[in-house]
């Protein structure tokens, strides 16, 4: 089989986007390789880990597909020296050892940076750099979809690539692996796997709450790590303090190294994470629909992934270019179902507290340029976010008729047009209002 006839059975087996990915960067090294051993070939070691342990069963099963043969599967680097006797000789060593899935394309290179984030990017950055050493355990919480499980898994495979030994997991499958080992009478399996690796990753701790046998597990697991200064990184939705059904004892160790949150991202920084993520996935975005996307998505970066996939698949499968009306057409129901729940009453009371006013002065006959500029923002949010008409807007804030509301809207949308600095002020108070 050719590297070529490898690839065209894999894309037809593989999921899609794994294989655009990471799949097709696969080189199947015939020369090297027999029916007993399929040697191939990838650029880096974060590849080489994550398809290993995603995709080895797969590679095989194209093998049987192609001649009825299942060959040990080896995954080298790009100009990587290793000769056939020393690839076998590692076959029994690479079986035994456990291994971990990660995210290739979760790295710190790819992370976008801001005021809302820096201090746990920081923090994951000088754990990568001395593991063990310092900050030791790193707690990063945060809302759900804020880059908890990037930063995560950055660590780790920043880990391997230095050849250290990382385990990764959700705590709900650290729980179904003890309750397994338990049932099955393998606690030593389970114990030399976790604590024997040199960093151990845990995503979405909070959900240890309640669980007494496995927290009992997880502490002295904790303990042997941290004794042998081997790295602890956990994430959670909260602080451990606020983790209800955890015992003390596990807070206060939680607590023993160093706790930095993940907050919402501010229009800048979501801009730049649309920008980052649209290089990554070779999607070719105009300003004008990077900025319709940062003022009407939710803040999760994990939904506006989904919707640069989704926008590009519609365009591929349409056959056209990527604008501004197939972006609002893909999100106008996430947009209408907002809409829905956003009130005036909302609205006013967050552009006075942005503009340092009285949400009352808004309503009354005040005409001071501060006033009537915060009045005319209003006005232009209630009309673009809710579905409210001219005249029960008008109604609403106490004014003449709807044609006073259309003169404002009128005016907002030049200054919009003409003013950087009131476009910005805009776009960040409408994605407050929805988020």
């Amino acid at each position: 089989m050719t590297s070529k006839e490898f690839l065209t059975i894999i894309k037809k087996e593989a999921n899609p986007t794994d294989y655009k990915r990471y799949l097709k960067q696969l080189n199947y090294k015939k020369i090297t390789s027999d029916e007993k051993l399929a040697v191939f070939e990838v650029p880096n070691r974060y590849l080489a880990s994550w398809i290993k342990s995603k995709y080895k069963p797969l590679i095989q099963h194209c093998f049987e597909i192609y001649d009825g043969t299942k060959p040990h599967i080896e995954i080298k680097i790009t100009g990587e020296k290793k000769s056939k006797k020393e690839i076998i000789s590692e076959k029994a060593k690479n079986e035994a050892t456990e291994s971990t899935i990660l995210n290739p394309s979760y790295t710190f290179d790819s992370f976008v940076v801001g005021s809302s984030n820096q201090m746990a990017y920081n923090a994951s950055l000088a754990v990568s750099e001395k593991p063990g050493v310092q900050y030791n355990p790193l707690f990063i919480y945060g809302g759900t979809g804020l880059g908890k499980t990037h930063l995560l898994q950055a660590i780790g495979n920043d880990a391997i690539e230095k050849g250290k030994t990382v385990i990764y997991v959700t705590i709900e499958q650290f729980m179904n692996d003890f309750t397994f080992s338990i049932k099955n009478k393998n606690m030593e399996h389970f114990r030399g796997k976790y604590r024997k690796c040199d960093v151990l990753l845990i995503d979405d701790i909070q959900f240890l709450s309640g669980k007494e046998q496995t927290q009992e597990e997880f502490f002295h697991t904790f303990n042997e790590l941290h004794n042998a200064k081997k790295q602890i990184v956990m994430t959670s939705d909260r602080l451990p303090s606020q983790i209800a059904g955890l015992v003390d004892r596990l807070k206060s160790r939680f607590e023993w190294g160093l706790t930095a949150d993940i907050q919402m991202p501010g229009l800048e920084t979501k801009i730049a994470i649309i920008e980052k993520k649209s290089e990554l996935n070779g999607i070719n975005l105009s300003r004008e629909i990077v900025n319709y996307i940062a003022t009407n998505l939710d803040n999760s970066i994990r939904e506006i992934e989904g919707v640069l996939i989704k926008l590009n698949a519609s365009a591929s499968l349409l056959n056209q270019e990527i604008n501004l009306e197939l972006a609002q057409s893909l999100l106008k129901e996430q947009i209408r179902e907002k809409k829905e729940n956003i009130k005036l009453p909302d609205i006013i009371s967050l552009v006075a507290n942005e503009l340092n006013i009285k949400p009352s002065d808004i309503k009354s006959k005040k005409r001071t340029a501060t006033v009537a500029n915060a009045r005319r923002v209003v006005i232009y949010l209630a009309r673009e976010l809710t579905h409210n008409s001219m005249p029960d807007i008008a109604k609403f804030l106490g004014m003449k008729d709807h044609s006073s509301i259309s003169k404002n809207i009128q005016k907002t949308n030049k200054l919009i047009e003409t003013d950087e600095n009131f476009k910005l002020i805009i776009q960040n108070l409408k994605n407050k209002i929805i988020h």
